[in-house]
């Protein structure tokens, strides 16, 4: 083979490969346009577009380095077609420290994950320390315990946090401001829920929404497979990476599920809405479309930099959010490096 047939089929190649990526890019970009149910390969493509957009930038690199430029604009226009993406990831403006000495309404939401289960209540009362700290006003909790050896969380956030709606055991709202109604949402076939309460801000009602949805189920999966392995049960493989992507994709449907639910659920209040939790999936999944409907992203709106909530077996991921309605502006929108997690806190203020 010459080198002129050596060259025309590299090129060939290399053009089919740009194809390629940029097909699985677009597809990912509304693959959470449909409900993972019946859909679970183009639901799953979300999950890898950072990888994908990673590709269309190498793939800029080396259509510069041949000079094709028309080559050059296919990657180009899909990395142009990615740019609301990157926004719920990253956001490249400067914060206004002003602003948050505004008046507003700040709210936080976190995943204390049982505060570690520790009897102490000091982990409790530091993360309360830490809420007086932020000035926060509304506090969102997911997996909350109540207990911390002989005390009462609940007794100690009180001086703080005067008002308290509890939805299941393990989900709780804090208010500064008197909480009029509340309503637990539960989900059928798991412990995950959800919950709503009205409060009262300087006369007018509005609708927070804290949210726990389906987890990916992969942490217990390797909890399950470590034990096994270490009874010297076969742990192969396969079976392992089956059991993986089956409590995975199981782990979508019940979160697109559970995301439905919410969404009539905030439909149907005639109070402006303020949305935040633990929603276990990424931006643009089914569920993060399903969640926001016409509400507005916080980060996207007023947030800066990256934006990781989840640092568990070191992934760098956003899965919890602030999303509010229009009746509300954004001021600042925020993560906190407290450690008692594997969840980092999120802070938004708010103006009505």
């Amino acid at each position: 083979m010459g080198k002129l047939a050596v060259y025309k089929y590299m090129a060939m190649m290399f053009l089919v490969i740009q194809i390629i990526i940029t097909v699985f890019t677009i597809v990912a970009l509304y693959g959470g346009d449909v409900s993972p149910i019946g859909n679970t390969a183009r639901a799953m493509l979300v999950y890898v577009l950072p990888l994908l957009i990673i590709a269309n930038f190498l793939m800029v690199f080396y259509w510069l380095i041949r000079r094709r430029w028309l080559m050059l604009a296919i990657p180009v226009l899909t990395l142009a077609c990615c740019i609301p993406y990157i926004g719920t990831l990253v956001q490249f403006r400067s914060i206004d420290k002003h602003v948050e000495a505004s008046a507003g309404l700040k709210i936080a939401t976190y995943n204390v994950a049982m505060f570690n289960r520790e009897t102490s209540g000091f982990m409790a009362l530091d993360i309360l320390a830490e809420m007086r700290r932020q000035k926060v006003d509304i506090c969102c909790m997911q997996e909350y315990a109540n207990v911390s050896g002989d005390k009462k969380n609940s007794d100690s956030y009180k001086e703080y946090f005067p008002y308290m709606a509890i939805g299941r055991d393990d989900m709780v709202i804090y208010s500064r401001y008197p909480i009029k109604n509340s309503k637990a949402i539960l989900f059928d076939y798991t412990n995950n829920s959800a919950m709503w309460a009205d409060i009262d801000y300087k006369g007018r009602d509005i609708r927070v929404f804290n949210v726990h949805l389906q987890t990916t189920g992969i942490s217990g999966t390797l909890h399950q497979a470590a034990k096994l392995a270490s009874q010297d049960y076969d742990v192969s493989s396969s079976r392992f990476l089956n059991a993986i992507f089956g409590n995975y994709t199981l782990g979508m449907m019940f979160r697109a599920s559970q995301a439905n639910i919410i969404a009539t659920e905030k439909m149907s209040s005639q109070k402006p809405v303020i949305l935040c939790g633990d929603f276990n999936d990424v931006p643009y999944s089914y569920v993060y479309n399903t969640m926001l409907g016409n509400m507005v992203d916080g980060f996207k709106e007023c947030g800066s930099g990256w934006m990781r909530t989840f640092r568990g077996g070191k992934k760098a991921v956003r899965i919890d959010y602030i999303f509010h309605d229009k009746a509300f502006k954004g001021m600042t929108y925020y993560t906190s490096d407290l450690t008692y997690s594997d969840h980092l806190p999120v802070f938004m203020k708010v103006s009505m």
